[in-house]
């Protein structure tokens, strides 16, 4: 199986793409269709989230495995401390190696039904995401990513401390490590200039989700723990009530935040597709990285 780092590896700029597990056969049915769709244009690997205290672990594992089996794709699965015990987490490590799956997202992950809420490990679980690299790697040969904050963690008391977390996370063994969303590109390079500096060069790859609908931007924000800069409000929200012209001109914010990260030489895009293709495929498109068989 080949891994993340050396699909990151070569020329020119690559992209990413990352779905949910379905809940019904219905969501099954449209993630493979988006999934089908994607596959021509050779996305440098593609993940499937993980949730929270296992609560979609069995559509994660049984999609993965699909994944591994029957596309051409490169899959990373997601995994979470939340609500398991050291040898739970030991049985779904092995779980995605027995189909295949050597790419490894490794994170604590939030409490249950609250991002914000207390903390609580499970008794005989993992305190720190940094544990949990160390779990993945002590099992096997596996390319591991970590997640990065790009406005700090939000139980971070400084960006200062929340680098030096996210060092000790990448030193535990990580590969490469994955940034929330963000709104600016200067804003995620600061990140990874902050990483740089403190003489880690494990590569740290920008999450990006293309901005089709009002709902969406309310989404990024939240999600990204930060308000959204005045320029890019007075120029979406005027349009919030007209979906054509959101979506269009959403598309327009979204592939010039990538041509600037390209421009400043980030080998990856990472693309959160909301199980749905058509708006990464316009994005990527536009940024020349289709290859000529698509």
């Amino acid at each position: 199986m080949t891994s993340v780092i050396e699909r990151l590896r070569g020329d020119g700029p690559k992209f990413s793409i990352e779905f949910f597990p379905p809940r019904d056969t219905a969501d099954e049915a449209v993630l493979w269709k988006a999934i089908r769709e994607l596959e021509p244009y050779d996305p440098a690997y593609m993940s499937i989230t993980y949730g929270a205290g296992g609560s979609s672990r069995d559509g994660t594992i049984r999609s993965i495995a699909r994944v591994a089996t029957e596309t051409t794709l490169v899959p990373m699965a997601h995994l979470t401390a939340v609500n398991h015990s050291v040898a739970e987490l030991r049985n779904v490590i092995g779980w995605y190696a027995s189909v295949g799956v050597r790419n490894i997202l490794a994170l604590r992950g939030d409490p249950p039904g609250d991002v914000y809420g207390e903390w609580i490990p499970h008794p005989e679980g993992l305190q720190y995401a940094e544990e949990l690299v160390q779990l993945v790697r002590s099992l096997g040969d596996f390319c591991v990513g970590v997640s990065a904050y790009t406005y700090g963690h939000p139980r971070s008391i400084d960006l200062e401390t929340d680098t030096k977390y996210l060092v000790r996370k990448l030193r535990a063994g990580a590969d490469f490590a994955i940034a929330q969303l963000f709104h600016g590109a200067e804003d995620f390079l600061r990140l990874r200039d902050r990483v740089a500096a403190t003489g880690c060069d494990v590569p740290v790859l920008p999450g990006v989700m293309p901005l089709t609908t009002w709902r969406t931007l309310q989404t990024t924000i939240k999600l990204s723990g930060a308000p959204a800069p005045g320029k890019l409000l007075d120029r979406l929200e005027p349009l919030a009530e007209d979906a054509k012209a959101f979506r269009a001109a959403g598309i327009d914010v979204t592939t010039e935040l990538c041509e600037k990260l390209i421009a400043e030489g980030v080998p990856n895009l990472h693309f959160y597709t909301f199980n749905r293709s058509k708006a990464t495929r316009e994005v990527i498109a536009r940024l020349g990285l289709v290859p000529a068989r698509a």
